[in-house]
């Protein structure tokens, strides 16, 4: 259709032009000839658009029958492909429906298969229902015939005979029981004796003493007058980068540095002796000796930290929790140097830890890291038990190491056997006579102190301090104080005890009520 009118569309045209070419002439009045040439000049474009339409009409049938093959062929190969697939398919289908006969007839046999069972057990059923039948009249003639020998009825025959099998079972359990228990007690006591004692006695250090001052030697009394500087300008401006409090008295060729935080009182005794030494003493220079002390000591803790792990054979220490015990060097509790004692602590620790089975590298850390927390700010508030296990679980720290840590003190439960040697190494390190500055007659008022604050509440009938005063045991009359009052008594002697008294660490406040009721068999 597009074809026959493309091809009337030329030939109108052809037409139009013709007449146009035609009505010129005449109307230009051009002779006969012209005409004659202007018509075979329209029949030879007449001729050569009825040709161009026809060509144009080949070319498109041409690409129509191209298009129609191609189109064809597409639908010949999907209508294959679903051939093949649906081949593949009905395979399938005679392929299963194959299994499902075999399985069928499986099934059909073992059908008939039980059928033969059923009926073979349907038979001993039977034989066996008969001879119970015949057991049972036989034992109930028995039971009759006993009955009337022994004079009993079955029932009183099988009471009695229950009463004293469970009489004798009672009686020799609970003497087992006995002697089991005793024993296990006298072995573990003599156990645990044993291991205490051999791991104290492998692990004797020296003994610490704690002091808050530190004294710096000068030459003579003029120096002392530098130190001071005109009108105080050097001492002010030492104290404010040091933060320790200089002394300077009458006390000859001497000055006094005074601070509780030894780590400060170090970086000011060497800075000191560095000024002195040089001469120059003024503000500027001041500041830029106590940074440089202070860099060189942050690295000297580094290093401590490390000769500490190397010391005790241990390895796999994040870099941070090194630098903490490092500084445990330039901290102390009554006197008592905290990284000797926490090296005490991983040696008792580690030495109990073998004797027992348990990993003694483990064992190590947790005694050498029980104490981290002290080395924490003083700005961060809580317990130093669960500063440590903060920070040893943000480091990533074994889990038995974190949870040691975190209950020496009993702050949170204990999950494996080594928090118990940690708390235990701790108590003899910290414990043992001479291992601390305070003093004997101190120590024991202290501890009398602790038992009469107890004592001072009402219905309170005994007290006992133990543990070297880190723990109060209150036993209360059980008529005076219910559960409910126990729970708040021991909240109030723990207020109290921190509220009007002075000790190291924490105190735990135990209160115990016991009921007994007693009555006489006349």
């Amino acid at each position: 259709m597009q074809l026959d009118l493309i091809m009337v569309l030329i030939i109108a045209a052809a037409t139009a032009i013709i007449s146009f070419i035609l009505g010129w002439m005449i109307n230009s009045k051009i002779g006969k000839n012209n005409v004659v040439n202007a018509k075979e000049k329209a029949t030879k474009i007449i001729e050569d658009a009825e040709k161009e339409a026809k060509h144009l009409k080949r070319e498109k049938l041409l690409e129509v029958k191209d298009e129609w093959l191609k189109k064809k062929q597409e639908f010949d190969t999907e209508v294959n492909n679903k051939k093949q697939k649906l081949q593949n398919h009905e395979k399938q289908l005679e392929s299963r429906e194959e299994n499902l006969e075999k399985k069928y007839d499986l099934v059909t046999q073992k059908e008939k298969a039980n059928k033969e069972v059923e009926k073979v057990i349907l038979q001993q059923k039977e034989e066996v229902e008969k001879k119970n039948h015949e057991l049972s009249r036989l034992i109930v003639e028995q039971n009759v015939r006993l009955e009337k020998t022994a004079g009993l009825t079955s029932e009183e025959a099988k009471k009695m005979l229950m009463e004293n099998m469970i009489n004798k079972a009672k009686t020799d359990a609970a003497q087992m029981i006995k002697e089991v228990r005793d024993q296990a007690k006298l072995d573990a006591k003599k156990e645990a004796q044993r291991i205490t004692i051999q791991a104290i006695q492998r692990t004797a250090v020296d003994h610490s003493v704690e002091s808050t001052v530190s004294v710096v030697q000068i030459q003579n009394d003029e120096m002392k007058g530098r130190i001071i500087g005109r009108e105080g300008r050097n001492i002010r401006a030492f104290e404010a980068a040091t933060g320790v409090d200089v002394i300077v008295d009458d006390t000859p060729e001497a000055v006094i540095l005074s601070a509780f935080d030894q780590f400060r009182r170090e970086v000011a005794r060497i800075s000191l002796e560095r000024l002195i030494a040089d001469g120059r003493i003024h503000p500027a220079r001041i500041e830029e000796v106590v940074a440089k002390v202070q860099e060189e000591l942050d690295e000297e803790i580094q290093k401590e930290g490390e000769n500490t792990l190397i010391q005790l054979g241990l390895h796999g220490i994040h870099i941070e929790l090194v630098k903490h015990i490092g500084k445990m060097k330039y901290r102390s509790s009554y006197g008592q140097n905290l990284l000797q004692h926490s090296i005490e602590v991983a040696y008792l620790t580690g030495i109990m830890a073998a004797e027992l089975g348990f990993d003694t590298t483990i064992a190590k850390k947790a005694g050498l890291m029980h104490d981290i927390g002290k080395t924490i700010d003083k700005d961060v508030e809580g317990p130093h038990a669960l500063l440590g296990y903060e920070l040893t679980k943000k480091y990533n720290e074994h889990p038995i190491v974190v949870n040691a840590v975190g209950s020496h003190h009993e702050d949170i439960e204990m999950e494996h056997p080594i928090s118990a040697l940690v708390q235990a190494a701790d108590a003899i390190s910290g414990a043992r006579p001479g291992a601390r500055r305070e003093p004997l007659e101190s120590y024991v008022k202290r501890l009398e102190n602790l038992e009469n604050l107890a004592k001072s509440f009402e219905g309170v009938a005994k007290t006992y301090a133990i543990q070297a005063g880190r723990e109060i045991r209150v036993v209360v009359e059980p008529d005076k104080i219910d559960d409910v009052v126990a729970d708040r008594l021991s909240y109030e002697i723990a207020q109290k005890i921190q509220e009007e008294m002075e000790y190291p660490g924490q105190i735990k406040v135990m209160v115990i009520r016991e009921v007994r009721k007693i009555q006489y068999a006349k």
